[in-house]
Formats: C-alpha cells, structure tokens, sequence
C-alpha cells in the first residue's frame, strides 16, 4: 500500500477510532525505538510472519530519517543459508536486552514457546509492544498492545500498514505556518517518485 492509498484510507477511516489508536501505538514504537537508539526486534508466529510490516518499517525508516524505526524480523524457520536480514532465529528474543523493543505481530494468541520467549524479553528489560489478540497472555504482558480482534472493521495487514505509516510520520518535527503545507507537499512528492522497495 503507497503512501496515496493510505492517506485515501485515512479519509475513509476519519471519524473512527482506528486513526487514533493506530497513531497512538505508533507513537509508542516511535518513541520507544527512538529514545533507545534502535533495537527494535519484529516477531510473529510460524504461521504468520510480517514480512509486509517489515517491508514497510524499513520503508518508513529511509523516508522519515529515523533509522532506529528499521526492524529485526525474527523468523521461525530461519536457516543460516538465508539471506542475512531473512536468517534471524528466535534465539535473537533471548539475547534481547534492556533498551531493546520487541513488536510481537499475530492474527491470534501465540503458542507457549513464543509467549516464554517474550517473557523472558521483558523480564530481561525490554519494551514488548503487542499487535493482535486483545485478550490472552500477549496483552497482558506487554507494556502496549493495539487489539484488531477477529471480524473487527479493519483486518491486521490494513492496520499494520497504518501503523508503520504513522510510526514514520510522526517521527517528523511538526512545521509552523506556511512551511508545513509545502513540506507535506514535499514529503508527498517523495514518496511517489521513490524507487520500489526491496523485496522480502
């Protein structure tokens, strides 16, 4: 999804809640990856991984400025003949520190293993953000969580595009006066004539 397509379903979006809690937890990434320097570790379950929020991170951080948005995308089934930024195995969430951010992604609660993994993430001090069930052990133990429950108005992959989206624009001062209205014209420009993102 571009950056047109997003601001088109803002439009649709206007009024609703999801604009705001998707800014909010955004906002929390946002501040939680940037105040550290970084760390930001992305994780989903083996039967789903955000290879797309990745993607899209990655994306947001080039165009923002803000590195430290650029994730870690831990896999499940990582081997060590795939590409460097594909062969991060879940042995990376116990190694995770204070001053690192792990975003858990999933349709629905994750297995036991995952959920000790994450346990043991934050009880080493890291910050666990949570995008998925709203109820379960993920939510309760992460500091943050922005539910998307099934058969809710939007689907998980439309809100993580949402939530990178604003995770990079919200990492930009905000202008005063007549500057902003042709630095989000610029901002706009940018992204459109930008080059294609790398595959995953």
């Amino acid at each position: 999804m571009d950056a047109v397509r997003v601001a088109l379903l803002r439009e649709v979006l206007a009024g609703t809640e999801w604009l705001g809690a998707t800014r909010r937890f955004a906002g929390t990434l946002r501040g939680s990856v940037v105040s550290h320097g970084g760390g930001l570790l992305l994780v989903g379950t083996p039967e789903f991984e955000p290879w797309h929020l990745a993607a899209h991170l990655v994306d947001e951080a080039a165009w923002s400025g803000t590195p430290e948005l650029a994730p870690t995308l831990v896999r499940h089934d990582a081997r060590p003949s795939d590409p460097a930024h594909l062969a991060v195995g879940l042995g990376r969430l116990e190694a995770a520190r204070r001053g690192e951010t792990l975003l858990v992604v999933s349709p629905e609660g994750p297995a036991s293993p995952l959920l000790e993994r994450v346990s043991d993430a934050r009880r080493a001090g890291a910050t666990v953000l949570s995008l998925g069930p709203g109820e379960g052990e993920l939510p309760a133990m992460a500091h943050e969580s922005l539910a998307v429950p099934d058969g809710s108005e939007l689907d998980l992959d439309t809100v993580q595009h949402l939530v990178s989206a604003a995770a990079g624009e919200n990492a930009l001062p905000t202008p005063r006066g007549r500057r902003r209205f042709r630095d989000r014209v610029s901002r706009l420009a940018e992204h459109l004539t930008a080059p294609p993102p790398a595959r995953w």
